[in-house]
């Protein structure tokens, strides 16, 4: 556990000692409602509240039945396979235009960058609900509303941004030499690009990717504007489900969502370490 410097006086260490309980107390804060979802989602009784048999840890008051009733459910399997479908064809298609996009933002000789890098991120900036609003208007025109074509763009859209910012993140590090050095062997761009340039960034690209998917498949305020009755994602069918009929099914699909974002961070984790150990590689060489 890291301690406070040798050098702090008493009123530095007790500052310090302040801040790191209130960092803990944050963290904790926003980590209780998670801490409180995981156990009812495994209530043999259809309520959102902890039972006298929950409490007194008693076998008899837990229960999968929740997880089952999802997995039997038309409706949540549909969910299912339509935001597993989304994601990954928005996933694909933003990871290949971002990396695209940060491969030309990375270069010093790009006209109006900065503009270019504003209008590719904005997605992150604009409320949401102006994006969707936009978006109807404009998919209208297109008979786009309502359909997974739609939604896809639409998601893509969302998922461009995150790969921009990881993939120019790894790019910092990259040594162009390298790519000079290729073209000066007679490679031609493309194959310079795949077996030289993609090897290095693609922890990067992967991270990006992974982020992407993630937005995506939480996405719920574009769904409501854009989809039809046949393109109920995961997030929709969760937000129905509270306005219409509340049981603890809506809790172990949120495990189940939470138990997907501590994987995703995980390997978002190990692409980090595998990248600092082939930056660190490349530096030591």
């Amino acid at each position: 556990m890291q301690t406070s410097p040798d050098y702090y006086n008493w009123r530095q260490k007790l500052a310090a000692l302040v801040l790191k309980c209130w960092a803990w107390a944050v963290l904790f804060f926003l980590i209780l409602p998670i801490l409180i979802v995981i156990p009812l989602s495994f209530n043999a009784e259809p309520f959102f509240s902890f039972t006298p048999g929950m409490l007194r840890l008693d076998a008899q008051a837990y229960s999968l039945k929740w997880y089952e009733a999802v997995f039997q459910s038309s409706s949540w399997l549909a969910a299912i396979r339509n935001s597993l479908f989304i994601g990954a064809c928005a996933t694909l298609i933003a990871t290949v235009l971002g990396t695209l996009a940060a491969m030309g933002l990375a270069s010093e000789h790009m006209p109006y960058r900065r503009l270019i890098t504003a209008l590719l991120l904005s997605p992150m900036i604009v409320p949401l609900v102006i994006v969707a609003v936009g978006m109807f208007f404009f998919y209208a025109r297109f008979n786009l509303v309502g359909t997974f074509t739609g939604l896809i763009i639409a998601h893509a859209a969302l998922g461009v941004p995150f790969v921009i910012i990881t993939v120019t993140a790894t790019l910092t590090g990259f040594d162009r030499s390298l790519y000079q050095a290729g073209l000066s062997m007679g490679a031609s761009p493309l194959r310079v690009f795949r077996d030289v340039v993609m090897p290095l960034i693609r922890p990067g690209v992967i991270s990006g990717a992974l982020f992407a998917f993630a937005a995506s498949f939480d996405e719920i305020v574009l769904v409501l504007f854009l989809a039809g009755p046949e393109q109920g994602t995961i997030p929709r069918r969760m937000f129905a489900g509270l306005r219409e009929q509340i049981n603890p099914s809506i809790l172990a699909v949120a495990t189940l969502l939470i138990l997907m974002s501590v994987l995703l961070l995980a390997t978002l984790e190990l692409l980090r370490r595998r990248s600092e150990k082939m930056r660190h590689g490349r530096l030591e060489g």
